[in-house]
């Protein structure tokens, strides 16, 4: 197995990832044909077929089976059985199931060294719980799928590489997930991750939990507690760490690449200034132009990179949606395939 071959998975086939997908492989039809790229995409034929001809892609994409072992350049792997066809932009346990089918199946294949990585296209977690799937997102599913605790979610978009201490979890909680072991893994993973791509010696600043890093214990004492001391060690075993960074200011310095990369303590710490930089949006009509920016799950036995947006159930099907962050995806899953 070449480690170049990536299985991108549809997610919910009622979303944009049908036509994201096909307009990402449109743009990289040069690369496939001229290197050892291979792309198989797995998910609802229909929905795909149904992008095919809206769009005019003009691709032509080879169904294979789940056992063959070899396939082209470039793919299709039905991920389960299909009866009646998924409407886009309408939420249905279908498109649920074939949201988890399609990640169940790209697993199995990087696990068993088939292909190098995964690259998803976004699913719906109403749909994916309609359909009897209880998690809260991909990170979840994918760390019950491959048996592991403690995955991290990293975002990146240009220099701003974000991972997060708690993703999908209630503010008041979100204390309580920020433990020593908690944030020592989530700084060692960062730092292996950022290694991975390249970085000779990377730098991460820690954000702090409360305003002003708790402001000397009168704003929460976390950051003194547990942030300051785990840092500490992790100086001491030789890593570049620094923090805990007041929230309000970390970003500005990671955008000015003071740091390569930033732990944030919750979901829409780091969500925010990564989802504020990757959209465009057009001063005119307030419309997204463009979305950039990947999402990468550290700490699974598999490489997993993920577009940073939803699946748009409002556009899906009408041809506007953006492929840019599927192929910032795939660029990412291939880079790190490629240095695993």
């Amino acid at each position: 197995m070449a480690k170049r071959h990536l299985a991108i998975t549809m997610g919910d086939p009622a979303g944009i990832g049908p036509e994201i997908i096909l307009k990402a492989c449109a743009k990289l039809r040069d690369r496939l044909d001229a290197s050892d790229l291979k792309l198989l995409i797995i998910g609802s034929h229909r929905a795909f077929d149904r992008a095919n001809r809206q769009i005019a892609a003009g691709l032509d994409v080879a169904q294979v089976g789940a056992e063959d072992n070899e396939w082209p350049n470039l793919a299709f792997l039905q991920a389960d059985e299909e009866s009646a066809a998924i409407a886009p932009g309408v939420l249905s346990a279908d498109g649920g199931r074939f949201a988890y089918k399609a990640v169940e199946h790209g697993v199995k294949l990087s696990l068993s060294g088939r292909v190098g990585g995964i690259v998803t296209a976004p699913l719906n977690k109403e749909a994916l719980n309609k359909a009897g799937y209880h998690y809260p997102g991909h990170t979840e599913m994918l760390a019950a799928l491959t048996g592991v605790r403690g995955s991290v979610m990293l975002l990146a978009h240009g220099n701003m590489r974000v991972s997060h201490v708690s993703t999908h979890v209630a503010l008041q909680d979100v204390p309580s997930r920020l433990t020593p072991e908690r944030l020592r893994l989530v700084i060692d993973l960062t730092h292996k991750a950022l290694a991975a791509m390249g970085i000779a010696r990377p730098k991460i600043a820690v954000a702090a939990l409360n305003p002003h890093a708790g402001e000397g214990g009168l704003f929460g004492r976390q950051d003194i507690d547990v942030s300051a001391p785990t840092i500490a060690k992790a100086v001491a075993d030789g890593l570049d760490v620094v923090g805990p960074v007041p929230g309000d200011t970390v970003f500005v310095k990671l955008r000015a690449g003071q740091y390569d990369a930033v732990v944030a303590m919750y979901h829409d710490q780091g969500h925010i200034p990564v989802k504020l930089l990757g959209f465009e949006v057009d001063p005119v009509t307030g419309k997204w132009q463009e979305l950039s920016g990947v999402n990468i799950t550290l700490g699974l036995p598999i490489i997993r990179t993920s577009v940073d947006h939803g699946t748009a159930f409002d556009i899906a099907g009408k041809g506007i949606a953006n492929e840019r962050s599927m192929i910032e995806a795939i660029e990412y899953a291939e880079r790190l395939a490629g240095n695993g």
